[in-house]
């Protein structure tokens, strides 16, 4: 039974996944079904945590709108996203930047590798 879900799931694998890590700052270009349409939607931000592995991986974005954070999750090799583009490399210590929820202003931001 392993076998054949392996199988399947080798299938859906996306052959470039984006090369990103926790902390950069990425945009995230979606596709957004509506009505009959299909458009793309960016969503620009800085990735809090990446997790799972194979083709259940899943990111997660955070951002500020307006004010209040945003975070959305997405599955890496999902069909619905149609590219990850890393705008700077963040440099963190740590696999999930769940403290990120709590600040704001200066205390909110990511170091950028140089």
């Amino acid at each position: 039974m392993n076998e054949i879900i392996r199988e399947i799931e080798a299938e859906q694998l996306k052959e470039t996944a984006g090369d990103f890590k926790v902390g950069d700052t990425v945009k995230v270009y979606g596709k957004i079904k509506e009505g009959n349409r299909e458009r793309i939607q960016v969503f620009e931000g800085t990735v809090l945590k990446i997790q799972g592995g194979g083709n259940r991986a899943t990111f997660t974005v955070r951002k500020m709108s307006n004010g209040v954070g945003v975070e959305k999750t997405w599955p890496v090799h999902s069909p619905n996203v149609e590219k990850v583009e890393v705008v700077r490399r963040g440099k963190v210590r740590r696999a999930k930047l769940n403290y990120l929820r709590g600040r704001v202003g200066k205390s909110a931001k990511v170091k950028e590798v140089k």
